[in-house]
């Protein structure tokens, strides 16, 4: 297995035991999860000398284990790997010392090589040297290539290799202004780290002054409490921005996290945040996160466990969806067909989309499982027997949640047009299907009129379910029961509501 992508390194040292064979076989494990070998040593001697007892049927390694998550932990992930991967090939290794290789990339200004005699040139003349420096923004010297670092070395290494010619023909201009500032930075990682932890931060006063606003009084304390700890936290993670200017981050951080907090109030325009909002959105995000940083660490063993399987779960719950399960339930509870609905495609996709977003809560699992992962969880390691067992629990839920939810929803949508009718008020829409009140007027005697259901009382509105392949679908409140008739033989006046009379 190779694995060409991984956050981070973690140099090992194992301890094998066993003699020429075991050593051969940890060396082929090690290769086989692309772990390097960098170099080895009978039990006593090498890097860790005296700290191992000596013994000639052992052998310590020191390997670079190279994995996915965030750096703190990272260690203790390694190590527990190595320990996996152990038992899985029946020997007996222990990791000595596991540390982190950190490894960081300076921020480093970037320059254009260009010609510097065609500039020279362009200065000397009396009315191109009022567009020079136009020009040499635009590009118009450029001699082709980049390099990269502090305005003295960049100059050098422009003009390496160079030797023979005049040195002074090249030159380079900046493509961006951090060459002149002489505010120091983090290097690239880790102003990354602090720039996402600060707009984290500013995030919660205005998401706990939201659930305030809508909140039970009593719970003021708790909201308040936690509105402090956010600006606290807010003023701290501006702080630690920026190496130099800690002050003007913390106020830049502040400004923003107020910005947050007004759009979110509905003081700047617009109704602002509900508490539902900002946990849909949290329960989301959150998903889609922990499922990216589930998927990204598989391995082919995991793809062939997980991946296959909740691709045909997903693709038959689509398919399912897209035949209208809502609907069918609904229909079903009114002692009517799906034919008699007849919904447009695009509400049966947005019944769909419902039944599948309610996944989203059976997906909080593998979810959190992507996030332990990420953060090293003991019990997250690499392990294709877990993995197993989780996408069968997850399997069972998606089947549980999803076939409860379409029950319970057609099941209440159906009773609440029930209950509607008889109070002879409006019942709600239901994915498309919105049931109103008429009057029916026959075009021929009444006798005449081929039907289904109760005998039709022109005198008293019916409840209109749906008009659909040339039939009238109406809902009796005196009998509970469908009335279908010939839509070619009916006329539908609309009316006020089931009180009322037909005349």
């Amino acid at each position: 297995m190779v694995q060409g992508r991984y956050d981070q390194r973690v140099r090992v040292f194992v301890e094998v035991r066993g003699g020429e064979d075991d050593w051969q076989e940890a060396e082929d494990r090690f290769a086989r999860h692309d772990w390097p070998v960098r170099s080895h040593h009978p039990a006593g001697q090498g890097p860790l000398g005296n700290a191992v007892e000596p013994d000639p049927g052992s052998r310590v390694y020191q390997i670079e284990v190279r994995l996915f998550g965030i750096a703190r932990g990272c260690d203790r992930g390694a190590a527990e790997r190595v320990r996996k991967m152990a038992r899985a090939a029946r020997l007996e290794a222990y990791v000595l010392r596991a540390e982190h290789l950190h490894r960081d990339r300076e921020t480093r200004s970037a320059w254009r090589v260009i010609d510097a005699r065609r500039r020279r040139l362009a200065l000397r003349s009396s009315w191109r040297r009022h567009f020079a420096g136009w020009a040499l923004t635009r590009g118009s010297y450029d001699a082709g290539g980049m390099v990269t670092g502090p305005a003295g070395q960049a100059l050098r290494l422009a003009r390496a290799g160079h030797q023979g010619d005049d040195p002074s023909a090249v030159a380079v201009r900046p493509l961006d202004g951090m060459w002149k500032d002489p505010v120091r930075r983090w290097p690239e990682e880790e102003g990354e780290r602090r720039t996402v932890h600060a707009v984290a931060w500013a995030l919660v006063p205005a998401l706990a002054l939201v659930c305030a606003s809508h909140a039970i009084p009593a719970s003021w304390w708790f909201w308040a409490l936690l509105t402090a700890v956010g600006v606290a936290g807010t003023a701290r993670a501006g702080w630690r921005l920026f190496p130099d200017g800690r002050m003007m981050g913390a106020v830049l951080v502040l400004v923003a996290s107020g910005f947050f907090t007004a759009g979110a109030l509905g003081l700047v325009g617009g109704e602002g945040w509900r508490p539902s909002d900002v946990f849909y959105l949290a329960l989301v995000s959150g998903v889609v996160t922990g499922l990216w940083l589930l998927v990204r660490q598989w391995t082919w063993g995991e793809w062939v466990a997980w991946a296959v399987p909740l691709v045909v779960t997903v693709v038959v719950s689509s398919f399912v969806a897209a035949g209208s399960v809502l609907h069918a339930l609904y229909a079903d509870e009114l002692d009517l067909s799906t034919s008699d609905l007849d919904v447009p495609p695009i509400w049966q996709f947005l019944a769909a989309l419902k039944l599948l977003s309610i996944l989203a809560y059976v997906l909080l699992v593998p979810a959190w499982w992507g996030v332990a992962r990420h953060r090293h969880h003991f019990y997250a390691a690499p392990g294709e027997r877990t993995n197993v067992v989780l996408h069968m629990a997850v399997f069972l839920a998606i089947l549980a949640v999803t076939g409860g939810y379409a029950l319970d929803s057609a099941g209440r949508a159906a009773e609440r047009t029930k209950a509607a009718a008889e109070r002879g008020g409006t019942p709600p829409p239901y994915f498309g299907v919105e049931p109103s009140w008429t009057c029916v007027r026959t075009t021929t005697a009444l006798r005449g009129v081929a039907g289904e259901g109760p005998a039709l009382d022109p005198d008293r509105p019916y409840l209109l379910i749906n008009v659909a392949g040339g039939t009238a679908v109406l809902w009796d409140q005196t009998t509970d029961e469908p009335v279908k008739l010939p839509a070619g033989k009916a006329w539908l006046v609309p009316a006020e509501g089931g009180g009322d009379t037909c005349r």
